[in-house]
């Protein structure tokens, strides 16, 4: 079974994050309405662009969603 996208980015989470991938899961953690379960890359894009004010870019998810889509392979 092919874990969550929020399962993934969990292992990225830090006390001191030292990179955007860090800050991004740090704040996801803390985002209690976050899609936790989601495979979808659509469905959570569409939620960062309504929700994710604290991404200071997109581009950090689809750096995100690269690697994740490279582990799964």
């Amino acid at each position: 079974m092919r874990k969550s996208f929020y399962h993934f980015l969990m292992k990225y989470r830090h006390p001191a994050p030292k990179d955007e991938i860090s800050k991004f899961a740090n704040h996801a953690y803390l985002d209690h309405a976050f899609p936790k379960t989601a495979e979808d890359y659509h469905e959570l894009s569409s939620y960062l662009e309504l929700n994710g004010s604290y991404l200071e870019s997109m581009t950090v998810f689809d750096e995100a969603w690269q690697q994740y889509i490279a582990s799964e392979s």
